[in-house]
């Protein structure tokens, strides 16, 4: 196993050999020693806060002005007004509409540590209407702002306002657009396995 090659506990050398395998992009899975200097700190903290490495920030190493980008308005997106459900289903929004397992898988597991419904989690993951409304007018609101390139018009910012956001919730909205479409494209581009701690999460488009 050469230097390059992230690790995991509960990886057993087959599956750890199939990641590898699946990596066909090229993009190297380091390691926080084989990684630019620019991006250690950022793969440092995620390795203490999760306890393992994730292969997406592994190959995302390979660019540390993108990692420390994302790891930046990640934090902004979180100290936002928009509550921790609220910013999961933005999220998801996106992660199921770019298809990205790892996002998917990710955030599946960050619903759960919330202890939000079943049912939720279960629609989010299939691109389906919310029972929540007014969780459903914010996934529609986010739909309508990557389907127009924010242009959305009068009316769906009206319905989203009506269902209890501001203005400021919209813009926030944006931020978390931005900020995981860089993840999602980032994830597909260099072919990002689920990591087995979230193999429970896994999800099938």
């Amino acid at each position: 196993m050469s230097e390059n090659t992230v690790r995991f506990a509960d990886h057993t050398p087959e599956e750890e050999g199939r990641f590898m395998s699946e990596n066909t992009a090229g993009f190297a899975d380091h390691t926080i020693e084989s990684a630019p200097a620019g991006a250690r700190r950022f793969m440092a903290a995620t390795q203490d806060h999760l306890g393992y490495l994730p292969a997406a920030v592994a190959r995302m190493a390979a660019s540390p002005h993108l990692l420390d980008g994302f790891g930046r308005l990640t934090a902004i997106f979180e100290g936002s007004t928009l509550d921790p459900v609220a910013r999961e289903v933005v999220v998801m929004t996106i992660a199921t509409r770019n298809g990205c397992h790892v996002c998917v898988a990710m955030h599946t597991a960050a619903l759960t540590a919330l202890g939000a419904d079943a049912q939720l989690v279960d629609a989010l993951r299939s691109a389906a209407p919310l029972a929540d409304e007014r969780l459903d007018a914010l996934r529609v609101f986010t739909l309508r702002l990557l389907d127009t390139a924010g242009e959305v018009g009068d009316e769906a910012l009206r319905a989203f306002l009506a269902s209890g956001y501001t203005r400021q919730n919209a813009l926030e909205v944006v931020l978390g657009i931005g900020t995981y479409t860089m993840s999602t494209l980032a994830n597909r581009l260099t072919g990002a396995p689920v990591d087995g701690p979230l193999r429970g999460f896994a999800w099938s488009a």
